[in-house]
Order: C-alpha cells, then structure tokens, then sequence
C-alpha cells in the first residue's frame, strides 16, 4: 500500500470516529428532551407488560433475557410506527429502558461512571455531577417528581429506611458502598433532592496518594508506621475534603490478626481485613422510638473485645465513649471529625464533650483530649478541587492553658487559591518516634508542586 492510500485510509478512520462521536453526543443530548422521556416510559411499560402476561419477575432474568425483551418491546413499537430511531439512539434507549426496569433510571450511568465522585439531583430536571473536584451539569434527567420518587422508593426501600412527607429526610446507602441523603418536600421547596457520595471501586493505596500529591512521601511513612503501631489516630476536615478516603486508606495499614469495629451512619468503610465487624446507626421510626444512635454502638462495641474501634465519624455525644476507648486499652483506634484546623478540631471535641454532659474543667477536659488522641491529620479540598493533606500535627500534652502540638509536615499553598504549593517538613524527630515501628524518614525540605 501506497503512502497516500495509507494517508486516505487513516483520515477516512479519523472522520468515522468523529461522525461516531457527534452521533452518541447526539443521541444523549436527547435525554434532556421530553419527547424521548415520553417514549422511554412509553417503553419500559410494554416490556413490564410483556413479562407480567407471562409470569415473569425482572429478579429471576438474566441480563441478556432482559436486553432481549427490551428489544421485542423497541421493535414492536417501531413496525407500528411510534418510535423512529437509528442504531446509535436505539442502543441508547436499550441501555436506558435496562436501566428503569433494573436499576435506578438515570442515575445508573452516572454511577457506572468511574471519572464521577458525587452525584447531585435537584429535582427532577436537574443532575449535576462532580469531576475532578468541579461540578458540572449532566446530559440527563428524570421525567418528573414523581420518577423521581420512584427512584428514591428503590434506594430506600432494600435497607428498610423510609421517606415521606412525616420524615422528609433520610441517610442511605447503595450496595457499592456509596453513601446517599434523600430529602423530599415539604422541606425541599423545589422538589425531591439526592446527593450521593460515590463510593471508590477500587481502593487507593498510600502509593496512589503520593503519586498524585495528596500527601508526601514523608507523611506517607510516618502515618503508615503510626497506625502499625497503634497511635490513636483523628482526621479532620471539611465537607468532601475526603475524610472517610483517607480513613479507609489508613485502614489497610492494619495487620489481620486484629479484631476491628467500625461504626457508621451509612456504613461506607471497605475494611478487607479477615476479622472485621460493621454495625451501622439506625434512625428512629415513625412514633421516634427505635433509634439506635453512634454513642450506643460505641458503649455496645467495647464489650465486643474489639482490638480497635473504627469511627465513621464524631459528632455529638459519642466522642466521650470514643476516647474512652482510646485511652483504655484500645489503641490504633481511628476516627473523623469536622474541622479546619487540628487546633480547630480539638476545640470541636471540647465542646462535643459538653454537649454530651461532661461539664469539667477546661485543663481536665483538655488532659483527657491529650491522653486519648496521639496523632491528627488535617485533610482539605482546595480551591482547583484537589485534596491535599494539609497537616500532620501530634497532641504531646497540655502546657497552661493549651495543647501542646508537635507539627511534623504541613502543605503550604502558594499563591493562594490556586491549589498549588509545597510539602514541608516541619518538626525533624517525632514525639511518638519511641512508639513508631518500621519508621524510617524518607527525607526533609519540600516537594514543590
């Protein structure tokens, strides 16, 4: 073959891409139209028609059985004329009929989606996704309030939760993992609301971290070895800066031979440990009784004989049975905690604590803080939307009126705003190097980024 045919050949493959490409962009931008919602209704009733007039349940079929009647249903509907679709849009609507029969509308391809971290629904019209740390709107919609619903009903339903206009709100999660909260009218003005935060399918290793610059070296090492060695660890931070992440990542440098508990809201932790107990908080019911909350998982875990307790996160009366745990005799327990700063957060269990009825005095509520809390780890999402550990900082004791911290590595951002900066290595020895097994400073000064 000549040059020039080779030429001809490849530019005839780079249009086909690009016809390909603007074909399926074309065809998914139709989701936004009411027309194609009316049909995809239109069709997923005839397919559940087809299977009601012979007995059949969507549990007992296999996929394939499933396209297949999805496609009876397509090519029946297009003999008589109600539907006119080329192949691209015909295999969309194949995917996205799967999908309302099976499996949660429009938000199935949304969490099939590995690029995608959250997920948001304000009302049925608009879905927004987050990528990358930004959000943006996504080609896709429900058809009304009520599909909508019908959908919430499907998330809710299987973990025995409920949601209606008596409890309008409620806390969920998927089979994956992914940990979602439902709030419908009359307190959501303009229709139901959905967030989800996705659960990662595949788990990051501290490796991961340091490669993408979420963390130094340095910080990787040191927390690796502190959680061998059984520090008692906090993570703070704000809303989706990845507190629950670095929680799991942690938790992979935990040996098998140890009995671990965790406790959560909506149980997001992937432990892959041999020796692992979940239990999960459970709302009240329609008359308020029935509510088991996080202090009473934490009372019940320590007559578990747990090796360490696991907290999904700290916020109101449990932090008392929490580092009680730390300081008697559970050591290498973990937990998380709103707060920009890890004098902030500290601050945070303080007033926890009097929330919870421990009214001592402030030097005896911080000596308690100290004695049970080794180690906090400040975790933050910047501006561009990336996440840096910002801080790794050791509670030493209580000097006067304050903590006495030990700041071994923090991330300076420079210029401000901008989600760039610099590693640094602050404090050259760790107050806990006595404790620390298989610590080995990797290196000191910075890493700009």
């Amino acid at each position: 073959m000549s040059l020039l045919s080779e030429e001809i050949v490849f530019k005839e493959a780079v249009a086909r891409a690009e016809h390909d490409a603007t074909a399926i962009k074309q065809a998914t931008a139709q989701r936004m139209n009411d027309a194609y919602q009316t049909a995809k209704a239109q069709t997923c009733a005839q397919v559940i028609e087809q299977l009601e007039a012979r007995g059949i349940t969507i549990e007992g079929l296999s996929r394939k059985a499933l396209r297949d009647e999805i496609e009876l249903a397509i090519g029946s509907r297009s003999r008589r004329g109600q539907l006119v679709l080329n192949s691209v849009e015909r295999l969309l609507l194949i995917e996205d009929v799967e999908d309302e029969v099976a499996g949660l509308g429009p938000l199935a391809p949304l969490l099939r989606d590995p690029t995608i971290d959250d997920i948001t629904v304000n009302g049925a019209h608009n879905i927004y996704v987050e990528r990358g740390g930004l959000l943006e709107r996504a080609e896709t919609r429900f058809r009304d309030d009520t599909h909508l619903m019908n959908v919430i009903q499907r998330i809710v339903g299987p973990i025995g939760r409920r949601v209606d206009e008596s409890s309008p709100f409620v806390d969920a999660r998927l089979p994956d993992g992914s940990r979602v909260n439902v709030v419908i009218p009359p307190i959501a003005i303009d229709g139901p609301m959905i967030s989800i935060r996705k659960f990662r399918m595949q788990s990051l290793s501290m490796d991961d971290y340091v490669e993408r610059q979420t963390m130094s070296a340095d910080m990787a090492a040191y927390l690796s070895a502190a959680v061998s060695s059984r520090l008692n660890i906090v993570i703070c931070g704000g809303t989706g800066a990845g507190k629950t992440t670095l929680l799991n990542l942690l938790s992979t440098c935990i040996g098998d031979t140890e009995r671990l508990i965790t406790i959560e809201d909506a149980a997001e932790l992937q432990l892959h440990q041999d020796h692992v107990v979940r239990l999960e908080t459970r709302a009240a019911n329609a008359d308020g009784s029935r509510e088991v909350g996080s202090r009473e998982l934490v009372r019940n875990a320590l007559r578990m004989r747990p090796d360490r307790i696991i907290l999904g996160e700290v916020r109101g009366a449990e932090a008392i049975e929490m580092l009680q745990a730390m300081s008697t005799g559970h050591d290498g327990s973990m937990a998380t905690l709103h707060g920009n700063s890890p004098r902030d957060a500290l601050a945070r269990l303080e007033m926890l604590l009097g929330f919870a009825g421990l009214h001592n005095d402030g030097n005896a509520l911080r000596r308690f803080v100290a004695n049970s809390v080794q180690v906090i780890v400040h975790v933050s999402r910047l501006a561009n939307g990336s996440r840096r550990v910002m801080s790794v900082t050791e509670i030493t004791g209580v000097e006067g009126n304050a903590y006495s911290l030990n700041e071994l590595y923090t991330f300076e951002e420079k210029p401000a705003m901008s989600g760039k900066g610099e590693f640094r290595t602050l404090s050259p020895r760790p107050f806990f190097q006595h404790r620390l097994m298989n610590f080995v400073k990797l290196g000191s000064g910075g890493a700009l980024l």
